[in-house]
């Protein structure tokens, strides 16, 4: 067997493992999949290091089972409410005589737009330049080689809360896997999901978790914004058990069954749902009418929330692809209407691409995050991430910093 690539997606509702490796025709081949329960975890924080160790724990064993070898380390998705962005500039002067860019240029660059403000206990997860330019002149990605006197960058900076990734880190180490690095999870899942040919042309790419909902923009094959909403699929349920005075699992059960549909305004009046048909003890009809006006009410506010970002960022109905939704909460029937309707784009529900496998639930869009991962992994180390296309060093240093730690005092 040839090296696996092995990436871990820690959601809110169960935690998600991918494993990967090449085959002989240099193809992605999906070899395992694994999820778990979630515990000690909640909205991307841990709330309990011992719970989520043993979570993590259960997931390698269950893993490793089906492979027959062990999990040495794995690439990690980091999501939360405590993660921010913000695009930034930095300016340099060249360096050289000669005028010629090198690479200590770009990483003078880099650091000159990431001496940002930065909330008390926070720290850069990761730095993506969106474009360079030399003596005023916008460039290509890579300016190396190219000659000027003046360097400028603009960047993505993503920072996160140190502790909560510390926390995370530790829950992952004590489970005995290896932290080879972490991403922020939508860059990862974009990486199974969107083409090159959408993010040049315009896309918005929107998860939507238990908890939380994700979306990462793309234009001119460019990353230029990332955001995380406090609202996800299981307030979708919230709303149906608190409206129907049942119980939560019933509300979950009847989200999955009857979605959203075309939409309430279709559905008779006198048409009902017979919840015994989800528990024989529950003698009661509903209005579906009702059902489907509950469920889309808060469908609509994640939309509205969605579009408020792009407006933010002047991408309001101005991007070609629309809405890629991935997630657990995409599989809900009917959503893709009511996104195209709220953001006026189109919508298409994503799915996993460049990747082979044996395996039909890799297509599952839980799972998205998770091979995402695998692939973000194998561009790594395949050395596809320089400096001018990618940086994650201020997380790889509180891998190493926090690394030490943990041997020492564990």
């Amino acid at each position: 067997m040839s090296e696996i690539i092995t990436g871990i997606d820690i959601g809110s509702s169960s935690v998600k493992l991918a494993v990967g490796e090449r085959d002989k025709d240099n193809f992605m081949n999906i070899i395992c999949t694994a999820e778990i329960p979630s515990e000690g975890i909640n909205k991307g924080n841990v709330t309990s290091i011992d719970d989520a160790s043993f979570v993590f724990s259960r997931l390698l064993d269950q893993a490793e089972k089906i492979l027959g070898e062990s999990i040495p380390g794995a690439y990690i998705g980091i999501n939360g409410l405590h993660i921010i962005s913000q695009n930034s500039h930095g300016i340099v002067s060249v360096s050289r005589s000669d005028g010629e860019i090198k690479e200590d240029d770009v990483d003078r660059v880099q650091s000159s737009a990431e001496a940002i403000a930065s909330p008390q206990n926070y720290t850069i997860m990761e730095t993506i330049p969106q474009r360079y330019i030399v003596d005023g002149q916008s460039v290509v990605k890579d300016p190396v080689g190219m000659n000027g006197s003046r360097l400028e960058l603009d960047a993505h900076i993503i920072q996160a809360l140190k502790n909560q990734n510390n926390n995370i880190i530790s829950s992952v180490m004590k489970s005995n896997i290896e932290v080879y690095d972490s991403v922020f999870s939508p860059i990862a899942t974009s990486e199974a999901i969107l083409d090159k040919k959408q993010k040049d042309l315009g896309v918005c790419l929107v998860n939507i978790g238990q908890s939380l909902t994700t979306m990462v923009v793309y234009e001119n094959d460019t990353l230029l914004d990332t955001s995380v909403l406090s609202i996800g699929s299981r307030h979708i349920t919230g709303d149906l058990a608190i409206c129907l005075t049942e119980s939560v699992d019933i509300a979950e059960m009847i989200k999955i069954k009857y979605g959203i549909g075309k939409g309430s305004k279709i559905i008779d009046k006198d048409e009902m749902i017979d919840l015994s048909q989800f528990n024989p003890e529950i003698e009661q009809k509903v209005s579906k009418r009702n059902v489907v006006r509950i469920m889309e009410a808060r469908v609509e506010e994640i939309f509205r929330m969605v579009n408020k970002e792009l407006i933010k960022i002047n991408k309001d109905s101005k991007l070609p692809v629309g809405l890629v939704l991935t997630g657990g909460g995409a599989k809900l029937d009917g959503i893709a209407e009511v996104a195209k309707r709220v953001c006026k784009l189109p919508v298409t529900i994503g799915s996993v691409n460049s990747v082979n496998s044996v395996m039909d639930k890799i297509y599952d869009p839980i799972y998205s995050t998770a091979i995402g991962l695998v692939l973000y992994g194998d561009k790594k180390q395949q050395g596809e991430f320089g400096s001018s296309a990618f940086n994650s060093r201020g997380l790889s240093n509180i891998f190493s910093n926090f690394k030490s730690f943990f041997n020492k005092f564990f």
